[in-house]
């Protein structure tokens, strides 16, 4: 039986960019669509007010990324905090990428804020911390993945394991038990949408770093193998209680 995962898309891109690449919940079923877990998917827009309805029941729910801060103030981002919290409450699994990772981070009681380590951009890697059995296929010596972002997790919420980590970013993934998994970087990224954004961002980054982060696309990355980890953490849970039911 396939999951159903509730994609809880947190912005809306660029105009000259959306004929492309459509959107990040877009960008999302085309990375899920390369993994072997059957999986559907849901997107809902909360920049815009979209939510499930309350009698939609899913097996996760997953929280993008944004070019908003998930310390911020408007309106809609209090809206999905209430919201996520009341899903962890209840037990619902859930999934952050990027500024998902860093508001789930804050909604349950971790510390968010702008880097003094300034932006992170294209490719990074990362030390992996602990191998639960979910993460399959193996990563190998480490985990490469896009990046684009200049906020980081830097407490962890009470109870959260370190999946993964980097001296530039040492909170980059994390557990919370077998119903939160979070990543900073980006799986669902292409190194052609990295370049992109890089390019219409350039003005706000220093030359060394926006050349380091060219410079790094060139490289392969893991994002397949971390949408194939998301998934079958969220199977795994769902079988175990069905085993124990």
């Amino acid at each position: 039986m396939s999951l159903h995962i509730c994609i809880l898309e947190t912005d809306i891109l660029r105009p000259e960019l959306i004929d492309q690449y459509k959107g990040y919940g877009w960008m999302f079923q085309q990375l899920f669509a390369k993994q072997p877990v059957p999986a559907e998917f849901t997107v809902y827009n909360v920049v815009e007010g979209h939510y499930p309805p309350e009698d939609e029941k899913f097996d996760a729910y997953l929280v993008t990324g944004s070019k908003a801060d998930s310390f911020g103030t408007d309106p809609w981002i209090q809206t999905l905090k209430d919201y996520v919290l009341k899903l962890y409450e209840r037990g619902d699994k859930l999934l952050g990428v990027c500024f998902g990772h860093q508001l789930l981070a804050l909604v349950l009681g971790g510390k968010t804020e702008r880097a003094s380590q300034g932006w992170g951009v294209g490719i990074h890697d990362y030390r992996i911390e602990e191998q639960p059995e979910w993460m399959t296929p193996a990563p190998g010596d480490g985990l490469t993945l896009l990046v684009s972002h200049q906020d980081q997790v830097t407490e962890l919420p009470h109870g959260a394991r370190r999946i993964a980590s980097s001296d530039f970013c040492p909170n980059a993934a994390y557990a919370i038990g077998d119903q939160v998994l979070c990543f900073q970087g980006h799986p669902e990224f292409q190194s052609d949408y990295s370049q992109a954004i890089l390019e219409l961002r350039k003005h706000i980054f220093s030359e060394p770093v926006f050349q380091s982060g060219i410079d790094s696309l060139s490289r392969p990355h893991q994002g397949t193998a971390v949408g194939e980890w998301m998934m079958r953490f969220v199977q795994q849970g769902r079988d175990e209680k069905k085993s124990a039911a």
